[in-house]
């Protein structure tokens, strides 16, 4: 199948995922590509078709950025795929360095982990304006827990001394096309 092109008539936007190991950030980008192609926005990229090279499917995680496209009614995005692994630091580092905005993925059932928090200094120290705060897996932690992990994740951005906190939650799998819609516009 050949890739889209995009005509780029919308303003640009690069973004990305980034985050500590096994949180979500790969499943997440292929949620946004399924959700924008439903819309017909996008060409959907399955989860194994952004870490598609054998070592990454061998071991199960992202070691080089992988790269998507994809639309909204208001903007074309060029979206970078971040590994979260310490020993692959130096390719977040190169991901990150093109990025208007970066959305943080943090699982609810860990909580902020040393790889989130390095992360969100290296995405300072490259220039990165501005980090929105994905929440997911919350479907494994109560309510209370919940709310925790919300002051834990302001806290960590607020440190670094981005602007706003925008937390951002994957209820469950039917809420998430309502949640990347209200984020992606």
């Amino acid at each position: 199948m050949a890739k889209q092109k995009f005509e780029r008539k919308k303003p640009h936007c690069n973004v990305g995922t980034i985050g500590h190991i096994d949180h979500g950030k790969t499943t997440l980008t292929a949620a946004i590509t399924k959700v924008l192609a439903e819309a017909g926005m996008a060409q959907f990229i399955a989860f194994d078709q952004i870490d598609k090279a054998p070592e990454e499917k061998a071991r199960g995680i992202t070691i080089s950025t992988a790269h998507v496209e994809y639309e909204t009614a208001k903007r074309h995005y060029a979206h970078v795929d971040c590994p979260g692994h310490a020993d692959y630091i130096k390719n977040m580092i190169t991901g990150a360095a093109q990025m208007d905005g970066a959305i943080l993925v943090v699982a609810a059932s860990d909580g902020p982990m040393p790889q989130t928090r390095e992360h969100i200094l290296l995405a300072r120290q490259v220039g990165v304006p501005a980090i929105v705060v994905f929440m997911n897996k919350v479907d494994m932690v109560d309510d209370a827990e919940l709310e925790m992990l919300d002051i834990e994740a302001k806290r960590a951005r607020a440190h670094d001394e981005f602007g706003g906190v925008h937390p951002k939650h994957q209820e469950e799998d039917d809420g998430i096309a309502q949640k990347l819609n209200e984020f992606l516009g």
